[in-house]
């Protein structure tokens, strides 16, 4: 039996953050991923400063070996109408490959990885959690993603949740798209958008959408799009799906005795953007935070603040788009809203208060994260 403080099954961005941070501190930790790293992950791959700062990442020294494409700008549509080109004067976002991210994270964070050991079994044993019989901890952190087998364990009811369904393809091609500027092309009825982001010798389009219609009529008028916009042998090789939740449609528990749900496990992508990168990041450190606190008092109590902490960063400002579809299609073409509220607010979370603390670093009890929405104006 493979005892450790702390169990964390899974090595994406979340897991990897936490395990750096409880590393750190002097813990004993482990992550379990039942795939092999590195390994690719659908996603769109792009992520804003912030991430980097949170993950203490060398810009200069991440781009020696991995795709790191500067964006300074994009170009925002609705899917057949004209669009408006929003550039910036500095870098505003970065993108990245997630099958040389996600890997370079989870080597660094000091952690006993286990990769390719998928979890089977997971039980109580008085005040630890055994998984599969060969692994215990006091403590247990779910990062496996939205169908993650420690939410199921807590109640999640995967095939019942409100899920966003998303398509991505990547391939080695250079298309004629400005890689600083990506393409983001919203859907007429506002339930999700496609894009196109070309990140150095590598081009990602994808789509996602909110409900449970097909993506297969949407995808072929995106495909439409790109025959349309694009290059000769533009056509992707192959679509990869994945499934996740928004914060503001998920119910889940993420928190019990001895164990806390993190990223999309915990369902905390943006219910705009569908951004869950930074979550990931943000709510691994939380969770590390939380944990460090508790001093190994695991209890349902000691790691409720977490649950609190969570609620207050991420719960809706406001009600996506009270407007009617007309309206809203509209306003994609007036620069003043894209720039200001669907690439400032949405996308690049300008607004955001920024969490004090980096990846492993735990802050003192009395400099408690400020969780809340910011009050800076732009």
């Amino acid at each position: 039996m493979r005892r450790c403080d702390v169990l964390i099954v899974g090595g994406g961005p979340a897991g990897s953050s936490c395990a750096r941070s409880l590393v750190e501190s002097a813990f004993d930790v482990v992550v379990l991923d039942q795939a092999r790293f590195p390994r690719d992950k659908t996603c769109g791959g792009w992520i804003t400063p912030v991430v980097l700062q949170l993950l203490a990442i060398d810009c200069m020294e991440y781009a020696k070996t991995n795709v790191l494409q500067p964006i300074t700008g994009f170009h925002v549509s609705c899917l057949g109408r004209s669009g408006v080109r929003i550039p910036f004067a500095s870098i505003v976002s970065y993108g990245i490959r997630r099958f040389e991210f996600d890997d370079y994270l989870l080597k660094r964070c000091g952690a006993h990885v286990y990769d390719g050991t998928r979890v089977n079994q997971i039980q109580r044993d008085g005040r630890s959690w055994v998984i599969n019989g060969s692994f215990s901890a006091p403590m247990l952190v779910g990062a496996g993603g939205h169908f993650c087998p420690v939410a199921r364990m807590l109640g999640a009811r995967v095939a019942a949740e409100p899920a966003v369904l998303a398509q991505q393809a990547e391939w080695q091609f250079r298309s004629p798209v400005d890689p600083a500027e990506p393409e983001l092309l919203f859907f007429p009825d506002r339930r999700g958008y496609a894009w196109r982001l070309q990140k150095q010798d590598f081009i990602n389009v994808g789509l996602g959408r909110l409900g449970p219609d097909s993506l297969a009529p949407y995808r072929r008028q995106f495909l439409d799009w790109l025959r349309i916009h694009g290059a000769p042998h533009s056509q992707p090789p192959a679509w990869h799906g994945h499934a996740y939740l928004t914060a503001d449609a998920s119910r889940r528990n993420v928190c019990d005795d001895g164990v806390l749900l993190v990223g999309d496990a915990a369902g905390l992508a943006d219910p705009r953007s569908g951004e869950g990168i930074r979550q990931a990041v943000e709510s691994g450190l939380m969770a590390a935070q939380c944990i460090a606190e508790a001093r190994g008092e695991c209890s349902r109590a000691e790691l409720a603040p977490y649950a609190l902490m969570l609620r207050a960063r991420y719960s809706p400002r406001s009600l996506p788009w009270p407007v009617p579809g007309f309206v809203a299609r509209g306003a994609m073409s007036v620069p003043w809203f894209v720039r200001e509220v669907v690439v400032k607010r949405w996308f690049l979370h300008l607004n955001d208060h920024p969490l004090p603390i980096t990846v492993g670093q735990v802050v003192q009890p009395a400099d408690r994260l400020p969780i809340g929405p910011s009050t800076h104006k732009l």
